[in-house]
């Protein structure tokens, strides 16, 4: 169980869990596509998400980032070389991948990557000072959002559309709008453990505006909202079942660690396991299921 610990704790610390968590969200929208996942555009996907996530935390460095408060930032600042080192083969792996796919594909993707640099980089002015994205009242987590719907339902839709392959028009869109609900309901916990790291820092986030309550109280509506959605769309029966199950889940977390206690700091990090248990109980369920 130690070891356990420490595994998912690295994992956090290296980014190397929410790489993971946008590989699994890409392969599947391959099989709410119900089309082959394409492997090269999944490995996009995950070095770009890490190398810049890896990137945020080099330009968010403390001063003296090894007597930061955080454990995660002495551990990453204490260990720079696994995350130089994984940037290396990121970028390795990236660069190889590139090379597979269209080149539409690859110029959505500088897109993402711009529309991404965007959450912290001073270009917008607000109340008279530079901010990024994040620092726009209740922007950041719509934001978040946004980023992740272009990277794991849109550029596969791109790669797909530039092959040759057509995808029905109201399964893309109701699986970005799914996509995008889904997406804040895994992010507004961590907003909601961080509202007073975010008070200190003078970020105005949806559950500082909110109140913890009603933040807590919107994510478990969204969380039956998607429920509802998922019965309506035009997805195969299995995937149906997977995703709800997923939201069961989901839900046992919120109640049973996430929302329970504010002593466990990481365990808001389980909502991005969800990322990639998703992905793998609509596999599971497809398995199992007669007639797939």
């Amino acid at each position: 169980m130690s070891f356990l610990r420490k595994l998912f704790y690295i994992t956090i610390y290296t980014n190397l869990l929410i790489a993971m968590a946008a590989m699994a969200q890409c392969a599947l929208t391959y099989i709410i596509f119900e089309r082959s996942i394409n492997w090269y555009i999944v490995l996009v996907e995950g070095t770009a998400t890490l190398l810049l996530y890896n990137f945020s935390l080099w330009w968010s460095k403390p001063k003296y980032p090894k007597e930061s408060k955080f454990p995660r930032t002495r551990w990453i600042f204490n260990h720079e070389w696994v995350m130089w080192l994984n940037n290396g083969i990121a970028l390795l792996v990236l660069g190889y991948c590139l090379w597979h796919i269209h080149l539409y594909s690859f110029l959505f993707l500088g897109f993402i990557g711009i529309l991404s640099l965007l959450y912290g980089m001073p270009l917008f002015t607000f109340r008279d000072r530079k901010v990024g994205l994040r620092q726009i009242p209740g922007a950041k987590i719509f934001h978040i959002a946004l980023v992740w719907v272009c990277s794991s339902v849109v550029l596969p839709y791109v790669e797909l559309a530039n092959i040759g392959v057509t995808i029905d028009q109201w399964v893309f869109i109701a699986l970005c709008g799914l996509k995008f609900i889904f997406l804040v309901i895994c992010t507004l916990p961590f907003d909601i453990r961080d509202i007073q790291q975010d008070s200190y820092y003078h970020l105005r986030t949806l559950p500082n505006m909110l109140g913890e309550q009603k933040a807590k109280n919107l994510t478990y509506g969204l969380l039956g909202l998607h429920c509802i959605l998922v019965l309506c769309v035009p997805y195969a029966v299995p995937i149906k079942i997977g995703l709800i199950l997923t939201n069961v889940l989901i839900f046992a977390l919120l109640k049973l660690a996430v929302f329970k206690t504010k002593d466990h700091y990481h365990y808001a990090y389980l909502l991005d396991c969800s990322l990639v248990l998703q992905f793998l109980i609509v596999v599971v369920v497809g398995i199992f299921s007669p007639g797939t």
